[in-house]
C-alpha cells in the first residue's frame, strides 16, 4: 500500500455522497482509495493556508498592463521595426 499523507480515509463509493465525506473529515484532507491504493485526495477549503499565493484574475491583470503602457510603449515602438 502506498503512503498516505493523512489518516483519514474514503472509498470511490463514499464519494457519492462528499459533502459527508466533508463533514466526517472535520476540515482535513482525505486521501480517496480504490481498490485499497491511493488515487487523490480532498482537501476542504478549510485545511488550505490562507497565506497561500492566489493567482490573478484578469481585471488584475488588464489594470497591471494599462497601468505600465506608458513605461513599455517606447520600447513596444523600437520593437514593431524588427
Amino acid at each position: 500500500m502506498d503512503r498516505l499523507f493523512t489518516n483519514l480515509t474514503c472509498t470511490m463509493t463514499e464519494l457519492r455522497e462528499p459533502q459527508k465525506v466533508l463533514d466526517r473529515a472535520g476540515g482535513k484532507p482525505v486521501a480517496i482509495l480504490k481498490n485499497s491504493r491511493c488515487v487523490g485526495y480532498l482537501v476542504p477549503a478549510e485545511a488550505t493556508p490562507e497565506d497561500e499565493p492566489r493567482y490573478a484574475t484578469m481585471e488584475e491583470l488588464m489594470s497591471a498592463f494599462e497601468d505600465t503602457r506608458a513605461q513599455s510603449a517606447p520600447v513596444l515602438d523600437y520593437l514593431k521595426d524588427k
